[in-house]
């Protein structure tokens, strides 16, 4: 019988980056709550880290619209803005790379 041993060292992607940003978002979500609509802004973000979404990556841009849109409406802090603007920069550069036909 053999046993799974875990890998040495990982290869570190876009998709990773793609993940460290929705994380860094919620994280700022959680700790600034009470802006106008923080719930639906949460609830949305980890409807967009999902397991379904991420294999469904085209699922992911109507929600960061979403996410953008609430708050834009609210009042959240600018670090909430600029990370949002970051994770759409990295979403953009993950379908620009599957276009490309790169492995992401």
């Amino acid at each position: 019988m053999t046993f799974f041993t875990e890998p040495k060292g990982y290869e570190k992607t876009i998709l990773s980056d793609l993940q460290g940003g929705w994380s860094a978002l919620r994280e700022l979500i959680v700790d600034n709550p009470g802006f106008n609509n923080w719930e639906r802004m949460l609830f949305h973000v980890d409807e967009a880290m999902s397991w379904e979404t991420v294999r469904s990556l085209e699922r992911m841009k109507p929600l960061l619209m979403l996410i953008k849109n609430i708050a834009a409406k609210a009042n959240v802090p600018n670090a909430i803005h600029d990370e949002i603007e970051d994770i759409h920069e990295t979403l953009e550069e993950v379908y620009q790379m599957i276009e490309r036909g790169e492995r992401i």
